[in-house]
């Protein structure tokens, strides 16, 4: 990758045994940890920062500012000073001030902890290799520390059935990640307390419209040229109502889909140039970049954007990525009305949520294709992985982790939400922007998480975000998404299921292209699975998920 936090419980020799340092910007070495960054951004405000003293020292790598506005003046000429600093007097409880989508590597008086922010939008890989223990953003830096790295049975099965390896595991034995919301020893892994959830009534609208204007402002002066990821739904027009500067906005679609008429109306609307990336092969081939960032835990499909890289003349790329799950509550168990064999959905919560089932009828499970994933993957992976139920044996791996979520809830609501956002499978998107470009990640910020935990269930709705953002910019829809034509959500849902059902009305076009068209247009099974002709017969997506597998376990 082009950019990267590696280290090493150990002193500057073992890591020397281990990575060159022409790889990186800068190294530190403590009594206790050795670590290396390559990062652009290194010392550019909200970016990676470094520190070192007598008594340690502190790397923070990624997307950082200081949580409260009181701190940021403090932090502002070197943020993992500052953090160090906090550290000394108040130890793990300070990493609560730290706002933003990183990784820390910290030592002081010779103890020394690695995090991931409260989200864990960033992953941070871990193996014991020749009695040390190395860490690394680079799932493949090490994979490659592994004599005779193995496939994990349970994870293969996940990642191929659910596009998601779930809890703390990878697709490899014995590399694991730094858990959620939790920190990383020479020896072991110690929880935190920094998403927990605390729901209590406050004005829901006001708040939030108040943390998006102070989160999407912390990233406004990030270095031009700006570019956007434009959908033709709600969420991107904040950054373009806020940030005056951002030059071109990205669309990916056909030109006469109404998704990208929208979007284009959008950016002229606040005066930005606009292009359309046509869904060519490569939005969906899994080149060794995309799988590579696909990171041996979630699959590569949603790096839509990978493939038209030579498109983007930008160095920094904001996107909405996440609105969806910590503001508009998308993966909650709504309420809704039987008919005709369809169920129409209100915006009302059920009173007694099925997590499991729900969750796996929105997450990526092909119930019906994957009884024959078994039978058609042996060869290629030289062992039967027929399950005698797909959907039992997802259940049962859900089971597993909801009950890591009850320690942090006060409901099956917050669980499922919580279980989603432990295990969020578009997360590779943020990983590929965030190594190729200053990316913003607005969802993150601790302002935003902190309302998701404070505000019940109920509340986490698309009526509270639409109102927040109509107090940002009157005037933000006025060119209304194409599945949104009406202002109130029921009378949109029941104008979707009516287009749904009636012959004569036009459905809803989908927000992305369609997979499986694509795939079959290029030829794909030709390129990808030549000779397994039982693989051709699954879906696109499954067929994405097992190419990326059978790359990294080759």
């Amino acid at each position: 990758m082009n950019k990267e936090l590696f280290g090493i419980f150990g002193d500057r020799d073992q890591f020397d045994e281990c990575r060159s340092e022409d790889e990186f910007d800068e190294i530190l070495s403590g009594d206790q940890v050795t670590v290396g960054i390559r990062d652009p951004g290194l010392g550019v405000k909200g970016r990676s920062a470094s520190h070192s003293d007598d008594h340690g020292l502190c790397f923070i790598w990624g997307e950082v500012y200081a949580a409260d506005s009181n701190a940021t003046n403090e932090a502002d000429n070197n943020i993992a000073q500052w953090l160090f600093e906090e550290y000394t007097s108040r130890g793990v409880a300070a990493l609560s001030d730290l706002n933003g989508s990183y990784v820390v590597a910290l030592e002081h008086d010779g103890e020394a902890i690695v995090s991931t922010d409260q989200i864990r939008s960033w992953e941070c890989f871990y193996a014991n290799s020749n009695g040390c223990r190395v860490f690394s953003t680079d799932f493949s830096v090490i994979h490659s520390f592994l004599d005779d790295p193995q496939y994990h049975r349970p994870s293969l099965l996940e990642y191929i059935h659910l596009g998601t390896v779930l809890g703390d595991r990878t697709i490899i034995k014995n590399v694991h990640r730094v858990p959620f919301d939790a920190y990383l020893t020479s020896d072991s892994v110690e929880s935190l307390s920094r998403f927990v959830y605390k729901p209590r009534p406050f004005d829901y609208v006001t708040e939030l419209t108040q943390r998006l204007l102070r989160a999407v402002d912390r990233r406004a002066n990030l270095p031009g040229p700006k570019g956007l990821l434009l959908s033709g739904g709600n969420d991107s027009r904040i950054f373009l109502s806020r940030i005056p500067d951002i030059e071109q906005c990205y669309t990916i679609g056909n030109p006469n889909s109404r998704e990208v008429k929208v979007a284009q109306k959008v950016a002229a609307q606040y005066g930005s140039k606009h292009t359309v990336l046509l869904p060519d092969d490569g939005y969906l081939m899994p080149t060794d970049e995309k799988s590579r960032y696909s990171q041996g835990i979630k699959e590569s499909l949603h790096i839509h954007h990978a493939g038209f890289d030579d498109a983007f003349e930008m160095k920094t790329i904001y996107h909405g990525t996440l609105f969806d799950t910590l503001l508009k509550g998308y993966f909650l168990e709504r309420d809704g009305l039987e008919l005709f064999g369809t169920k129409l959905p209100s915006t009302k919560l059920v009173s007694n949520p099925r997590p499991i089932k729900s969750l796996l009828g929105t997450l990526g499970f092909f119930p019906e294709d994957s009884e024959s994933v078994g039978v058609a993957t042996e060869e290629l992976f030289e062992e039967d992985l027929t399950l005698d139920s797909p959907y039992e044996f997802l259940r049962g791996q859900f089971e597993k982790e909801l009950e890591t979520c009850w320690e942090r809830t006060d409901s099956v609501h917050n669980a499922m939400d919580l279980l989603v956002i432990k295990n969020q499978p578009v997360l590779p998107s943020h990983t590929h922007l965030a190594d190729n470009y200053y990316e913003a990640f607005v969802a993150a910020d601790r302002e935003l998480v902190e309302w998701h935990l404070m505000t019940p269930p109920e509340y986490r709705r698309y009526e509270t975000f639409r109102k927040a953002i109509e107090r940002i910019d009157s005037d933000i829809l006025k060119h209304r998404p194409q599945s949104q034509p009406l202002p109130s959500v029921r009378l949109n849902q029941i104008e979707r299921f009516l287009r749904r059902k009636l012959p004569f009305l036009e459905p809803f076009e989908p927000a992305w292209p369609d997979r499986d068209e694509i795939y079959d247009q290029h030829a794909m099974d030709q390129r990808l699975f030549p000779d397994e002709y039982a693989i051709r017969r699954l879906p696109a997506r499954l067929k994405l998920r097992i190419h990326d597998a059978r790359w990294w376990l080759s």
